[in-house]
């Protein structure tokens, strides 16, 4: 394997806008503009050789402990909270605040938010998820439902955009779009198979609307469980995947001045602070730059490189827990210290509805208790996400 270095003299610059403007309310109607993506502070980044031998703690767990005992990571929504959130929506509707202005001021859960601290503490610094059951979007429809799904999500963190339309509240939903076109599609938008990643947010949520007829079932694995064994089996591979010789595709979601992909490691270590170990990544953004290789802008991926994705997947898939969402489920996932993924489906035939889930991305500041960070919005409300330019945020109740 190459030493970083030499790798690192071959990279172009690239440029990252880290200006904090002021943000126009009649466009964030919360006043908060989505950070979107940067790469990251390249001089924060810890060499391989000051990450720990061994994580241990409660982000460390193992499928088998989990897989028989479902009452460890289920919540059956009750019927008084059930009342609560639908009182809640039914009070932010007759107010006629936007959706996108939703927070936690104006979505009050007086009982539910203690529990809700607890979960948020729980994704931020425990196993990293949990399942809620209950919800009733049958009942509700789609508008009432998401609006009490974005409620719930502000007592978890602050959303925000997924795409280059400004979408907070995200629809995973086949649209018919060609999977195998990676460099301008997003798996989300297919039935494809989505192989195991993390989210641009520290939180992402998946509210289920509508089943397949086959497949879409949700697997998830804890990145320090992963990492522990790459530490004893391939630690050449760990290696590899805490340099920062990766290139990250922005599929054209960019703001004006900034480069069309992202330079990165996979593995970081948290710099100060507690030195926890995090994983950003996701297969479809590092395999998609043929357009840039090609034409000599990036190198291509390695022997190496392709070696280490091949055996950072294999080992997440020997590793998972696997869940099943039914209609009116709620999965809540780190993305910090959890990577999750999805099977194929094929959706029933029309007139049934096709599989639909709503999507959060939530991000939780430093200030806040999040995680520290390399990236220089680690302390803004809204890091993350995906912004191009002004795109207003929208939150529409379908996909489009």
């Amino acid at each position: 394997m190459a030493p970083a270095p030499a790798l690192a003299a071959t990279f172009p610059t690239q440029t990252s806008t880290t200006e904090k403007k002021q943000v126009p309310r009649s466009i964030f109607p919360d006043g908060i503009k989505t950070s979107g993506q940067h790469p990251p502070l390249y001089h924060q980044l810890s060499p391989y050789q000051d990450f720990p031998h061994e994580i241990a703690g409660p982000t460390v767990w193992d499928a088998d402990d989990y897989k028989n005992n479902p009452e460890r990571w289920t919540h059956w929504f009750t019927d008084e909270e059930v009342a609560e959130m639908s009182e809640a929506a039914d009070n932010f509707r007759n107010a006629g605040i936007p959706l996108t202005g939703i927070s936690k001021d104006n979505f009050q859960l007086p009982r539910l938010s203690t529990f809700l601290r607890s979960i948020r503490n729980e994704l931020l610094n425990g196993k990293g998820f949990i399942l809620f059951k209950g919800f009733p979007v049958e009942k509700w429809g789609n508008h009432k439902s998401a609006i009490a799904y974005m409620g719930l999500g502000t007592y978890l963190g602050y959303f925000v955009s997924q795409n280059g339309k400004g979408h907070v509240l995200g629809h995973v939903k086949d649209l018919g779009d060609d999977a195998k076109q990676i460099d301008k599609v997003r798996i989300y938008r297919t039935n494809a198979r989505q192989f195991f990643h993390a989210d641009d947010s520290d939180i992402v949520g998946l509210l289920c609307i509508a089943c397949a007829l086959e497949g879409g079932e949700s697997d998830i694995t804890s990145v320090h469980h992963v990492y522990n064994v790459l530490r004893r089996e391939r630690p050449d591979v760990l290696e590899i995947l805490t340099e920062p010789v990766w290139y990250f595709d922005r599929k054209g979601e960019v703001s004006k001045g900034e480069d069309p992909y992202i330079r990165a490691s996979i593995f970081y270590l948290e710099p100060g602070g507690e030195g926890r170990v995090y994983c950003k990544y996701d297969p479809y953004f590092i395999r998609s730059l043929d357009r840039f290789s090609s034409a000599g802008i990036i190198p291509p991926l390695s022997p190496v490189q392709l070696e280490a994705v091949d055996v950072l997947e294999a080992t997440c898939k020997r590793l998972a827990l696997h869940m099943i969402l039914d209609v009116g489920d709620i999965q809540f996932l780190s993305n910090e210290h959890v990577l999750h993924a999805r099977t194929e489906y094929k959706d029933h035939a029309p007139p049934a509805p096709r599989r639909h889930l709503m999507r959060l991305w939530l991000a939780t500041p430093e200030s806040e208790g999040g995680w520290k960070l390399p990236f220089h919005d680690s302390e803004e409300k809204k890091r993350g996400g995906i912004q191009v330019d002004d795109v207003a945020p929208v939150a529409h109740l379908d996909a489009e």
